[in-house]
């Protein structure tokens, strides 16, 4: 994976495809001043360097039923790699698991956890996390609303929020 550096085009494409990715080339071009062909290679050249891992759709969990969101923190009884890896690729395993951190400090692990709703939850909590080997203990704090959910990173961009177009050069 090689990286490319990023003038502020690039810059301009990655804030655009993060905020849609289902963004049309043709517009993703004229939002970044350039024609469509050079835009393309663009694009290829950001996601063969790892700056776009993938596109995904943004689900509304309640629409499927999964009206809870629960962060828990784990903590396990033995902090090895070994030990940690492992319930790292079990909580791969769990579906319901949305994400999971390792941090630093009093716990090991951060999960966000979707559940249809808190009965669901306790039965995961009781038959598979806290029954998974090596855990010492679990918090569990019931999300209450989100007020701010934004996936990606902040892309710098210039003091108006945006590029101006430029000329042509590719």
């Amino acid at each position: 994976m090689q990286r490319v550096k990023l003038d502020r085009i690039d810059r301009r494409i990655l804030a655009d495809l993060q905020a849609d990715g289902r963004m049309t080339n043709v517009e993703l071009a004229r939002r970044s001043g350039i024609s469509a062909p050079p835009c393309l290679r663009r694009v290829r050249a950001l996601e063969e360097a790892g700056y776009v891992r993938g596109y995904h759709a943004d689900i509304d969990p309640a629409a499927l039923g999964y009206n809870v969101t629960i962060f828990a923190h784990v903590g396990l009884s033995s902090q090895a790699e070994s030990d940690l890896k492992a319930f790292e690729d079990l909580a791969n395993t769990w579906p319901e698991v949305r994400e999971c951190h390792m941090l630093a400090g009093e716990m090991d692990f951060l999960l966000k956890i979707v559940a249809h709703d808190w009965d669901d939850y306790q039965r995961f909590l009781t038959t598979r996390l806290t029954a998974a080997p090596n855990i010492s203990h679990v918090k569990s704090a019931l999300a209450i609303r989100s007020a701010k959910v934004q996936p990606g990173v902040p892309i710098e961009l210039d003091s108006n929020g945006e590029f101006e177009p430029i000329a042509e050069d590719e």
